[in-house]
């Protein structure tokens, strides 16, 4: 990655004609959404100015959001564990937590043993465990309960996300949500566009000038538009690439003033030997923000959790993971302000039925503990725990409706008017 700031890119004829560009790209005539995905970058259509300061953006009284996915179905019971509870230790058998192993929390409840980071931070009263979320009618299929959470939208289907009709409704800047991956989830695609999708590596465009120059031309005055829909999509979003670029390259290098200065709990360093691709995307959205990015939402995300067989050992490194990369994100804001409107919420698609199976794992479920985690939380837990005997098919009954969980982001971190997004009110969680 370049270590100066990326300069404005003036056009070379010689490089690109608009139309040759276009045609090396195999554009057709359907008008659709144009997803650009070059290098580590992809954008969508929208203009704006450019990065804010951390002052002024201290001063606007708004937080910063991060939205934690854990892909596969997160075994919810053996995360936040009701080790106090008989009918937890006989349905899980040999999978249980028991109470000499469990990082207790009260009598009743413990955190698995992997979160030790994580019960400290419960400890200083920063992390809010809200039990038995779900939502009406669950799904058990990993990709349809997937689209209801990152929609917002359990009783149809949306192509828009949460998060994207909120950036929809406060004006569509790209650098105001971003994804750390190669693609951008659901939960950030609206209907003017989305947010950035920056996956780990280098913030370049390949292709060398010709390629920047083309991009560059396409999105100077609208030119793309003279080549029909396609062209116009393809200019706007190439401008909001070439944007994205200058923004955050500089800031993700380390050129900007104290974005390269992210303090790492326990002395661990960018090579230490334990360190994660969830540590990455969890230290660049620490650079981003100290760096002043303007980004108001983020997304990170880890996949396996699909513990149909031998979960003990798998969902323990799944778990140290999350507690390694939450404990490093915010140890790198000690003594930096820029953190205090910092909240993080981590979810999965659905937990996993009380009864442990033939196989030593777990099979789908429905309703699962939601954490909350971040300064300004109210720790403590919210929600009702459900019942492990009074069940649903065998499943947990939901408590806590996911939406109302939404909500309580929208209107405290995001300063959103949480109907304009989920289509109606939902009673917030008072979590912050």
């Amino acid at each position: 990655m370049s270590t100066n700031p990326i300069p404005d890119p003036q056009p070379d004829p010689s490089d690109f004609s608009r139309r040759n560009f276009l045609r090396a790209l195999g554009i057709g005539a359907t008008a659709a959404a144009v997803p650009v995905a070059v290098g580590r970058s992809a954008a969508t259509a929208a203009t704006a100015p450019r990065a804010t300061s951390p002052s002024a953006q201290a001063n606007a009284g708004t937080g910063t959001f991060v939205l934690f996915t854990l892909y596969g179905g997160n075994d919810g019971l053996n995360t936040v564990v009701p080790y106090g509870d008989s009918a937890y230790l006989s349905g899980r058998g040999a999978l249980a937590i028991t109470a000499d192993q469990v990082l207790k929390l009260d009598d009743q409840w413990g955190l698995n043993p992997s979160l030790t980071g994580i019960k400290a931070l419960w400890d200083r009263k920063r992390v809010a465990i809200i039990r038995g979320v779900g939502y009406p009618n669950p799904n058990r299929s990993h990709f349809r309960s997937m689209d209801i959470w990152q929609s917002g939208v359990p009783d149809g289907f949306e192509n828009t996300g949460w998060l994207g009709r909120w950036h929809d409704a406060t004006g569509a800047d790209p650098l105001r949500m971003v994804s750390l991956g190669a693609s951008l989830p659901r939960a950030m695609i609206g209907t003017k566009g989305g947010g950035a999708a920056l996956p780990n590596g280098r913030l370049t465009l390949p292709g060398g000038p010709g390629v920047t120059s083309a991009f560059a031309e396409l999105h100077r005055g609208g030119a793309g538009a003279e080549l029909g829909p396609w062209g116009a999509r393809l200019g706007a979003a190439g401008g909001d690439l070439l944007r994205v670029q200058r923004a955050f390259a500089p800031i993700l290098a380390g050129t900007v003033g104290g974005a390269g200065g992210t303090s790492l709990e326990g002395g661990a360093t960018a090579n230490s030997e334990n360190h994660t691709e969830l540590d990455d995307q969890f230290d660049e959205v620490a650079k981003l923000i100290k760096g002043g990015a303007p980004t108001r939402a983020f997304s990170v995300s880890l996949g396996g959790f699909d513990t149909h067989a031998t979960e003990r050992d798998q969902h323990a490194r799944l778990l140290k993971a999350i507690d390694q990369g939450i404990t490093r994100f915010f140890a790198a804001f000690e003594g930096d302000a820029r953190g205090d409107g910092v909240t993080v919420l981590v979810h999965s698609e659905f937990g996993r039925r009380v009864a442990t199976n033939s196989s030593n794992g777990t099979d789908h479920g429905t309703a699962a503990p939601v954490l909350v985690i971040g300064p300004s939380v109210k720790g403590g837990y919210y929600g009702d725990a459900p019942s492990l005997t009074d069940l649903d098919q065998g499943d947990l009954k939901f408590t806590t409706d996911f939406r109302s969980v939404y909500a309580t982001v929208l209107g405290r971190v995001l300063g959103l008017d949480p109907a304009a997004v989920l289509g109606k009110s939902f009673a917030p969680v008072p979590f912050l």
